[in-house]
């Protein structure tokens, strides 16, 4: 089963400096069948002004992994993490129990980013974040991991949750896979170009839920950039 989420169907909100676009319900936004997707909570497509952002706030108990399509954003943390993280690289927040962060767009212009939460598997452990970039040619024609809860992905940033998040760039034509179990929840979105899953067709930011699929075939119709995550 792929259910193609449309992005001219999402929910979000316009704050003037903040765009904000979700794929599940949060803030203002609800919808009682888009309540999350398996253990991801939320997945928001966010476009941020120059020189704003979101001053410090906590959180607790929470996976957060940032994955920026275009510009930088910039952290800092109540561990004392400092870090500006750049179009195409990742960084992930474990809030375990319990973290205030804040996140700036300092670029002369706009960042885009996507932003997902999932669930942990414990509670009330050491919070924790990391950045690391991941340069879009080594991923390119088939996925690389980027964060993973799988002791095995020693590359990736690592979670604490029973998840894999990946990323894969496709030229026109292209075509790759990715093997899947039929349990698993996976949503994957676009960060721009058009592609089929399955058959299924995905515009830029649009975004799929999968379930009850073993094999992921992706065909791009043209230069695509995909963001996936497989979650239980």
């Amino acid at each position: 089963m792929i259910d193609r989420r449309p992005f001219n169907q999402l929910g979000g909100a316009n704050h003037g400096w903040l765009d904000a676009k979700h794929h599940f319900s949060f803030a203002g936004y609800y919808d009682p069948a888009k309540m999350g997707w398996g253990d991801i909570r939320v997945w928001n497509d966010d476009t941020i002004a120059p020189g704003t952002g979101f001053p410090p706030h906590p959180h607790a108990d929470m996976e957060i992994i940032t994955y920026v399509r275009e510009g930088a954003i910039t952290h800092q943390d109540s561990l004392g993490n400092i870090g500006r993280t750049e179009a195409g690289d990742v960084q992930v927040m474990s809030a375990g129990s319990g973290v205030r962060h804040s996140e700036y767009n300092k670029e002369p212009g706009i960042t885009r980013i996507f932003q997902i939460w999932i669930e942990p598997k414990t509670r009330g452990d050491k919070p924790s974040w990391g950045a690391k970039p991941f340069p879009k040619g080594e991923r390119s024609g088939h996925f690389v991991t980027l964060a993973s809860g799988f002791a095995e992905d020693a590359d990736a940033l690592p979670i604490r949750t029973d998840a894999r998040i990946s990323g894969a760039t496709l030229k026109a034509g292209e075509t790759t896979e990715y093997p899947i179990d039929a349990s698993r929840h996976a949503y994957l979105v676009l960060a721009k170009g058009s592609v089929e899953i399955n058959g299924v067709k995905l515009d830029a930011r649009d975004g799929a839920a999968i379930t009850g699929e073993t094999l992921l075939r992706i065909t791009a119709n043209d230069e695509a950039e995909i963001v996936l995550v497989d979650a239980a």
